[in-house]
């Protein structure tokens, strides 16, 4: 190699290392953060969970492709596993919680008078068993409510981190159902997010196999809720399930929700043209001061992310479109307002206990009713 190239080589090699270092300081900094404990199956001896009465208890189920680990309070790994796995647990939301809030442990063990907990840590033998379970479950809600939120969870989550939003989540919004998470292997680490995207396309095959646990059960409907990467896994699912004639077989799936979902907008409108679906309830919760979906937009090449993009474009392509820019009261940042929001995740609930499908005429009444005087614009076709 010649003088002059190698001095080129080297000027365009420190040229992108300038544009990164701002990206690399960022993630350093993050992930030089103590994470939070684990805390599956770890109880107080001192205040256990069951001796605290005013506490809300929640069952939550998982269907995952973890590896299950021994690991004190992990209950599943980052690993991927060759099969399907089955669980539920109980989740403990202390009587102080508040709307948004999510009041995690910094140390074990919780302290389940103010902390949430997380304990019975259940493994089911196989599909007959989790079907019985869930249908215990929906048994105890009045008819006509007796619906499954399938929850899939983002990018960089532990099993605790994500069951723990999901409880969250149904506590504020007043889900009124059973809610069954997808806990697909993300590696929980901040510069494995090409790991994590593997793992959810490793993932995507094991839908169909989901799909047909869930329609053996006496659920009277299915809402489907992804954030972020998950929301990702779930479009390559939706797009697979409608080429083989398999999308919402049973005709139970009653709404959609992606939350800042982290798919390359081209690929969403090429998912997008596949699907090729008329949906009424299909919802994309967008926010353009995402910053997690900014650091995304830069590691994929600069193409927009959906969660970040304009709501006018997202509404053009059929979905309806929900922009949370302006709502800056989120707990939990700016890429999981669906949660950490207080006016937006008790929203999100008045439109999931709506059971009612919105026709086209009656659409932007209902949605206006919905949204009330929050700070949210919503756009549809």
């Amino acid at each position: 190699m010649k003088g002059s190239d190698v001095k080129s080589l080297v000027a365009r090699f420190s040229g992108a290392l300038l544009t990164m270092i701002p990206h690399i300081t960022m993630t350093v900094v993050l992930a030089s953060c103590s994470p939070p404990p684990e805390l599956i199956g770890v109880d107080n001896p001192n205040v256990p969970v069951a001796s605290v009465e005013s506490a809300i208890k929640r069952k939550v189920f998982l269907m995952t492709t973890r590896e299950a680990t021994e690991t004190v309070g992990a209950f599943y790994s980052g690993q991927r596993a060759p099969e399907l796995g089955l669980a539920s647990v109980q989740v403990s939301i202390p009587p102080t919680h508040a709307v948004g809030e999510l009041e995690r442990p910094k140390r074990l063990p919780p302290d389940p008078r103010t902390e949430f907990a997380v304990v019975e840590p259940t493994i089911y033998a196989n599909d007959e068993a989790f079907i019985a379970s869930v249908n215990r479950e929906l048994r105890k809600i009045p008819r006509g409510q007796r619906d499954i939120l399938f929850f899939v969870h983002g990018y960089n989550n532990t099993t605790s981190d994500a069951v723990l939003r999901l409880a969250q989540f149904v506590e504020d919004s007043g889900f009124q159902g059973v809610p069954v998470l997808f806990d697909w292997a993300s590696a929980a680490n901040l510069t494995r997010y090409v790991y994590d995207l593997n793992s959810a396309l490793i993932a995507r095959p094991r839908l169909p196999e989901i799909s047909a646990i869930m329609n053996r059960t006496n659920a009277e409907g299915y809402d489907i809720f992804a954030h972020s990467m998950g929301a990702f896994l779930t479009m390559e699912a939706m797009k697979d399930a409608v080429q083989t004639g398999r999308f919402n077989s049973a005709n139970r799936l009653q709404t959609i929700i992606l939350a800042a979902p982290d798919i390359d907008m081209d690929l969403f409108r090429s998912q997008l043209e596949q699907i090729d679906t008329k949906f009424d309830r299909f919802f994309v919760l967008l926010s353009e001061d995402d910053s997690a979906l900014n650091i995304s937009r830069r590691i994929s090449g600069g193409v927009p992310r959906v969660g970040a993009s304009n709501i006018d474009e997202l509404a053009a392509l059929g979905v309806i479109a929900i922009d949370l820019s302006k709502v800056s009261n989120s707990s939990s940042g700016s890429h999981s307002k669906f949660a950490g929001s207080p006016e937006v995740v008790q929203l999100i609930g008045k439109g999931l206990n709506n059971n009612s499908r919105f026709d086209r005429s009656q659409r932007a009444t209902r949605l206006g009713e919905i949204i009330g005087g929050a700070p949210i614009s919503i756009a549809f076709e």
